[in-house]
């Protein structure tokens, strides 16, 4: 085993080597002249700090990333500050951090002629919907500020599923030409369009996900609420998250729980049922909103004001635990936000992390 690994190691190094002899090492610089940075003087489009946002155009640019952690932005093999995007195990790191520094760019390049807009952020932007909602869209707004993306030739992203098709088709960007990050690795272009993340500029996301400025809610509502498809639905919703594809956040006591529920006149409801459009007025509907920590979530959004939410996460620090979003969002909505955080659950057996105890949850429900 431990020759399998030498030589597979060997091998890697070997097309490193490669590649960088093909298109040259990736160095770091703190400016770069070639790179065009423009600002939007919005007052109404501004970050939690109110700061401006700042957009990176790029003449012949290219484009490397990993999937994972690491979008690399470069201009004549000079790695850009600020719209590179280096996520490492959670902790947002500069430009020096980024993989193509050690590696280079190990993927064969790809010619795109015409301007390529930059999406990709690694893992978080494929198909996660609450990075979707935040963080995706709110890019495409900052985008279109500044150019008309009808004009665009391309948008460099993951291979869309259906609620981010329908979500782009509501925005009337249904015959945008998309080049799939996951298949082009590698590309480079005639002209390379990037803009900042709209919500995390430091440290670890799980950290800063609380800071998610008003504008972004405000402008999804103004984009979603009206085009909202009406469903027969009632107002008290759970969300049931028990086939989520992530193990964290899911209710041991789940049956238990979802009968107490319905004993008090909820509604349960999983998400993945529902077209975006349908999930916008389920959100939009509801006066009561109980649910485990999750990125259905992010459909506070488009709640109305006043609307009570009981959000479940165990007490752990971690992924949950640390992220405040959510709550977040309901401020900016004005919703009754209620915590409840679960003692930790300390046993690999149990087939999730949270234990709901229904005497606590109606304790919760009467004080709404």
């Amino acid at each position: 085993m431990k020759i399998k690994k030498v030589f597979q190691r060997l091998f890697k190094n070997t097309c490193y080597n490669l590649f960088k002899t093909i298109y040259g090492r990736v160095i770091f610089a703190i400016n770069n002249k070639d790179v065009k940075i423009l600002e939007i003087n919005s007052k109404k489009i501004l970050t939690y700090e109110k700061k401006k946002y700042k957009i990176y155009q790029i003449s012949k640019g290219r484009i490397y990333n990993d999937n994972v952690q690491n979008v690399a932005i470069i201009s004549k093999n000079q790695i850009v500050e600020g719209p590179s995007y280096q996520q490492i195990e959670g902790e947002l790191k500069t430009a020096n951090f980024n993989i193509c520094i050690k590696i280079g760019t190990p993927r064969f390049k790809k010619k795109i002629n015409g301007r390529v807009f930059n999406l990709a952020q690694g893992a978080s932007g494929h198909s996660n919907y609450s990075h979707w909602l935040l963080d995706m869209l709110p890019k495409l707004k900052l985008y279109r500020e500044l150019y008309n993306l009808k004009n665009s030739d391309f948008l460099y992203l993951n291979k869309l599923n259906n609620f981010q098709k329908t979500s782009l088709n509501l925005l009337d960007l249904n015959n945008i030409n998309f080049i799939d990050s996951k298949k082009f690795r590698h590309l480079v272009c005639d002209e390379l369009i990037s803009v900042q993340h709209p919500t995390y500029f430091k440290g670890y996301i799980l950290d800063q996900a609380q800071f998610v400025p008003e504008w972004i809610v405000n402008w999804l509502r103004d984009s979603y609420l009206e085009k909202a498809i009406k469903i027969n639905c009632k107002e008290k919703i759970f969300i049931d998250r028990s086939e989520s594809l992530f193990k964290h956040c899911q209710i041991i006591n789940h049956k238990e729980t979802i009968n107490f529920l319905k004993e008090k006149g909820f509604e349960i409801l999983k998400l993945e049922n529902f077209d975006f459009k349908e999930q916008v007025y389920i959100f939009k509907n509801a006066s009561i909103i109980v649910s485990a920590h999750g990125a259905g979530l992010a459909n506070l959004c488009f709640s109305k004001k006043n609307c009570k939410v009981i959000e479940i996460k165990p007490s752990k620090p971690g992924y949950a635990y640390q992220n405040k979003v959510y709550e977040r969002i309901s401020q900016i909505n004005n919703l009754d936000y209620m915590l409840y955080s679960t003692p930790y659950q300390n046993n690999e057996k149990n087939n999730g992390d949270i234990f709901v105890n229904i005497n606590v949850l109606n304790d919760y429900l009467n004080g709404l």
